[in-house]
């Protein structure tokens, strides 16, 4: 009886000096600063925003970009280079210009909207219940595919028939989505079997625009149009790629930090983002917004063309108005727990990683990343076995549903 009230005792000792070193209850993980970034939580089916996740706490707050305008942007970046250079464009001069587009992930935010932004501005798009129909269509090289119609444009005096002439999602055997080497691999089809008929290329993002350039459409002369702004996209410029779009990552890196930095400190969430802080870090409205029902923050796009992409050769640069470091004695060092879903992933991993890299010391925020399989949630979620040992958390999602994998384990 005595051994076992000893032990008890003993247990009770350690769970007391675990509480006070930091280690922290599954209560005090629950109340502190908790970012999602890149993924935004949402129904991967229909889009629906997760408010039980973006309300997770006080301190919960999403950080990305406005996907619908920066689909947009790029659906004008691809229709402006086609009214500019149509006439030279329609390679075996059937009067149609022909396209082909690689799609990151069929039930990600971004990427739907991606795919509806050059559907609408090509005039290619088919609307069902009031939304664009963002589905692949496999091939469609008479025009008579379901998800997708013939558009046109207006070039001179001539009107061009405008066709997607193949679409697929590019996601590995293994079910990495966004997959680089899918899509060097399907453009190495389409170009075999209808190659004559793709007179401009599109991605949803500049890894697998980058790979399908680099496989095909460089050698032969045809415009690639990505999204990411990622310093080989933007160098390739020069050599034919036809344009990209900056999601202001430096924004969005900036922001996932401040926001956290913010949070811990106590102060207005607003500080150093909207209003300046000590050092003078503040953005403009031309930089980011905010939604306060959907508690998120979002970094504003900028279309990169053979017009100004040298001022975006250096992506992993932060951005001057917020590149003040921050007082250490009035901030003191925080731990924080970051992941990115896919350490494989083009933009996160040699992009976003060294920009938050450059911002943490900035902001006196020690950070511990943590590179996922881009595969499933638990190659991320196993490696976040002890939360009480850090101040705040940085999430990236394998799937935009599961949220609920992170919080459980904060509960």
């Amino acid at each position: 009886m005595k051994k076992t009230l000893s032990l008890i005792a003993a247990a009770a000792l350690v769970a007391g000096l675990l509480a006070g070193c930091g280690g922290g209850g599954s209560s005090d993980n629950a109340k502190k600063p908790l970012v999602w970034f890149n993924r935004q939580p949402s129904n991967s089916s229909t889009g629906e925003l997760d408010m039980n996740a973006l309300n997770f706490n006080d301190k919960t707050y999403y950080v990305g970009f406005d996907a619908n305008q920066g689909a947009e942007l790029q659906g004008q970046m691809v229709v402006e280079y086609l009214k500019s250079h149509g006439e030279n464009l329609d390679r075996n001069g059937d009067g149609i210009l022909g396209y082909v587009l690689a799609i990151g992930d069929i039930g990600h935010n971004d990427s739907i909207a991606r795919t509806r932004g050059v559907r609408t501005a090509l005039g290619t798009a088919v609307t069902e219940n009031g939304a664009v129909n963002s589905a692949a269509v496999g091939t469609n090289l008479d025009g008579k595919a379901t998800a997708v119609k013939d558009g046109s444009i207006q070039i001179g005096e001539k009107t061009y028939i405008v066709r997607e002439l193949a679409s697929q999602e590019m996601k590995s055997s293994a079910g990495a989505t966004w997959d680089a080497s899918t899509a060097g691999n399907a453009i190495g089809t389409w170009s075999s079997s209808f190659g004559e008929q793709i007179d401009v290329v599109v991605s949803n993002n500049d890894g697998m625009g980058m790979a399908m350039f680099n496989a095909w459409s460089q050698e032969n002369k045809v415009p690639t149009f990505g999204y990411d702004a990622n310093s080989d996209a933007v160098a390739a410029i020069a050599n034919g790629y036809g344009g990209t779009i900056s999601q202001h990552a430096d924004v969005q890196a900036y922001l996932t930090l401040r926001v956290l930095r913010n949070a811990l400190d106590g102060v207005d969430i607003d500080t150093g983002i909207g209003t300046p802080d000590e050092a003078g870090n503040v953005l403009s409205d031309k930089d980011f917004k905010y939604v306060a029902s959907e508690r998120s923050y979002y970094a504003l796009n900028l279309a990169v063309t053979a017009e100004n992409y040298q001022d975006f050769l250096d992506a992993t640069k932060p951005y001057a108005p917020v590149a003040k470091a921050l007082s250490s004695e009035k901030h003191e060092t925080k731990k924080v727990w970051l992941n990115i879903y896919n350490a494989a992933d083009n933009f996160l991993s040699a992009t976003y990683q060294p920009l938050l890299q450059a911002y943490d010391d900035l902001l006196n925020l020690d950070v511990e990343y943590i590179g996922g399989d881009g595969q499933t949630e638990s190659n991320i979620t196993n490696r976040l076995g002890n939360p009480g040992l850090y101040d705040a958390y940085a999430i990236n999602m394998v799937k935009t549903d599961n949220a609920s994998s992170y919080t459980t384990l904060l509960s």
